[in-house]
Formats: structure tokens, sequence, C-alpha cells
């Protein structure tokens, strides 16, 4: 089992060894190696930017060394995002930790620059505004600057993954959106999208967040309504379930997971042996720890993933 590691990307796995190994030349390589293909490079910059959390201040020395370099700004902003998050505080605690939120606030703002200047650097790439909405989602800006900002990733990138995933949360009533809205959203995504794309995983997604915002605490029974779970199947059928994208063991992980809640052994065998035992963090976060949750499910389905 490895965790958070939910891609087929050998280069990538040396990579985020070496990041950790503080070898952040590496990182650099790896990610313009992926200029030309904004799904590599939105994958590449979140895994390196998760790897780096904790040491952005090199990545920044490197940057201010090649200021040209879109890479190391993209980066370098990404990163800033991913150690925010880890100081963001509980939403049902902020009246008791304003000085956290504050703290929070200040670290997420200081991706704003780089992430600009990656996306001035190299007009085309619709990656830095992918991050960027996470930015503005991560800093609770106006709904009218989030549309923005989805606008200029969507119209260089309409099929782009994690920008669809960044609108799906953005919709989400986690986040201030509807449960209706966000619904409808990712139909007409995966409607829009190719044959053998992976964007139809963006159909249990929604509906572990719908239900995620409802409940609490979670449980194993009662996850999806029938009427989810039809839409569900439905999608996971139009699905040619290619394993050639970046996010395709993304998208195993999600369906995986809603037929094993289901019940659906079947199918839930058949998407989780392809993950490679790789798990993501969604939508195994939304039951507890994803490494345990994922091998509490494979057990259930006495499954050995290969």
């Amino acid at each position: 089992m490895i965790v958070d590691r939910p891609w087929a990307d050998v280069v990538l796995d040396d990579a985020v060894a070496a990041v950790r190994r503080r070898v952040f030349e590496s990182g650099t390589f790896t990610l313009g190696a992926a200029r030309g293909d904004p799904e590599r490079r939105a994958l590449r910059v979140e895994a390196l930017a998760r790897a780096a959390v904790g040491h952005s201040g090199a990545i920044e020395a490197l940057a201010l060394h090649d200021r040209a370099n879109p890479d190391l700004w993209l980066w370098l902003g990404r990163t800033r995002i991913e150690e925010a998050w880890t100081i963001k505080p509980d939403v049902k605690a902020r009246a008791v930790q304003a000085q956290r939120l504050q703290a929070f606030q200040a670290a997420m703002e200081r991706a704003r620059q780089p992430l600009f200047t990656a996306a001035a650097l190299v007009p085309s790439d619709p990656v830095p505004w992918e991050s960027i909405m996470w930015l503005y989602l991560g800093l609770d800006r106006p709904r009218q600057e989030r549309d923005a900002v989805w606008f200029e990733a969507v119209r260089r990138y309409p099929t782009l993954f994690p920008a669809n995933v960044a609108r799906l949360m953005t919709l989400s009533p986690a986040w201030g959106g509807s449960a209706q809205e966000m619904l409808e959203f990712a139909r007409q995504a995966v409607s829009r999208a190719p044959d053998g794309d992976p964007m139809a995983a963006l159909l249990p997604l929604a509906h572990f967040e719908q239900v995620a915002a409802e409940r609490s605490p979670m449980s194993r029974g009662g996850w999806f309504s029938d009427g989810a779970l039809r839409e569900i199947v439905s999608h996971a059928g139009r699905w040619l379930g290619g394993d050639s994208h970046p996010r395709s063991i993304e998208a195993h992980n999600l369906f995986g997971a809603a037929f094993y809640l289901a019940d659906l052994r079947r199918p839930a065998r058949g998407h989780l042996t392809r993950t490679g035992g790789r798990v993501s963090r969604l939508p195994w976060s939304y039951l507890g720890d994803p490494a345990q949750q994922f091998e509490r499910a494979c057990g259930r389905l006495r499954l050995v993933p290969a």
C-alpha cells in the first residue's frame, strides 16, 4: 500500500523521494519536463508541493536565482498553499482560534505573487490558474472572483481534471455553495468530457462531498441514496476505465470507495485492484484516515491490490 501517491509516474515517484531528501533540483527538472502536458504538470506540481511542505524557502531561493523560470514560481506558489492548509483551523473553532485563522490567511496570501508570476510567464498555461482556484478558495474570496479564476483555467484547458475538482469544491455546500449547483456542475462536466476521460469520477466525488456536508459522525452505512447510487453506477459505465490518464488511479479510488460503501463488491474489487494499492486522499478522508480506511475496505473485500 502506497499512501498519497495516486499516480503511475515513476519519474514523479523519484522526484518526490528526492525532494523529501531536500534535493530540490530534481523537482524543478520533473516539473519542467511536463510543460505542454497540463494534466501531468498539474499532478506533478501538486505532488511536489506536498513533498516540499516546510521547505518553501529553499524553492524561493531557487526562484529568485532563476526569475524567468515559470516552473519554480508555480512550485513555490503551490507549496505555500499546501503549507497554509496544514495550519488551517477547524471551521467550528474559528471563534476561539482567531489568531490561527489570521496566520492561515497570511500564509495563503503569500502564494499569490508566485502564482501570478508563473501565469504571466506562460500565458497559455492553465496550471497556475488551477492553483489560484485553491488560493481563492482558501482565502474565501467573493464568489465573483472565484468564478473569474475558474474562467481563466477553463478557457485554457476545459477538461483539466484538478481544476474541475477545485470548481466542484467551490460549489460545495461546505464552501458556501449548494448541493444542487455542485451536482449540476459535475453532471455537465462529465457530459462534456471525451471518451475514456476519468472526469466521470466527479460524480461520486460530488455525492461524497454532499453527504459529508450533511452528516456527522461518518459511518459506513447509508452513504448514498438509491438515486445517487444509480447515477454513480451509470457514470462508472460511461468511463471506459482506461489507465493512461494521469488521474486514473484517483478515479479508481473514487469509484472503488463508492461501490464498497454501497456493498457492490464485484465493481468495488475491480476498481480497487486497479489502484495498485495507491491510496488517494479523496474520498477516503471522508471516512477517516485514508490508509486505514483503504486497508479496511480491501480487508472486507478480501482483496490484495496489485
